[in-house]
């Protein structure tokens, strides 16, 4: 179990600093934005630039998954392989790497689309992949607060707990 809280490289941020989390945020962010900016040109009709913000996050998003995939590769290495946190991980990462996909053909049907109101196909589609990013989040937030992966021992936790005032005595 402590071999999945340390990382195998620096690369994947030094103990208790995993770079992997903090990666997340990016295509996370870029890829609720674009859905906001897609559901904007429906209700929001005249509104220019809408659909073309949207591509251009669901680009950024493909980009920082890439990124996050990365460090959460690096990641994988450190957690005994034939266990239950494996396993999870590993449909953690399968479902990432669908999910980056999708998007990544999402991005490339809008190519040339106009800037009216996003399309059925491809709002159903971020809808989908956005279904699919929360249960890849439910899985990581399992691997990290169920089962502590890249998370610091409770013996590391335990310090950031100890009273000032009684530290001097």
């Amino acid at each position: 179990m402590d071999q999945a809280k340390h990382p195998v490289t620096s690369l994947a941020g030094r103990y208790g600093h995993p770079l992997h989390p903090a990666l997340v945020a990016v295509p996370i962010g870029a890829w609720v934005g674009s859905f906001a900016l897609d559901l904007a040109t429906r209700f929001a009709p005249g509104s220019p630039g809408l659909a073309d913000g949207a591509r251009w996050l669901i680009g950024l998003g493909v980009l920082g998954a890439l990124a996050a995939a990365l460090a959460g590769f690096l990641d994988l290495f450190a957690i005994p392989t034939r266990t239950r946190v494996h396993r999870t991980a590993l449909a953690h990462m399968a479902i990432n790497l669908a999910v980056t996909g999708a998007y990544a053909v999402n991005f490339a049907l809008r190519a040339g689309g106009s800037p009216g109101p996003v399309p059925a196909g491809p709002l159903v589609l971020s809808a989908i992949s956005l279904a699919g990013l929360g249960v890849a989040g439910y899985l990581g937030g399992e691997l990290a607060y169920r089962y502590g992966v890249r998370v610091a021992d409770e013996t590391t936790q335990a310090r950031g707990y100890h009273r000032a005032d009684k530290e001097n005595s």
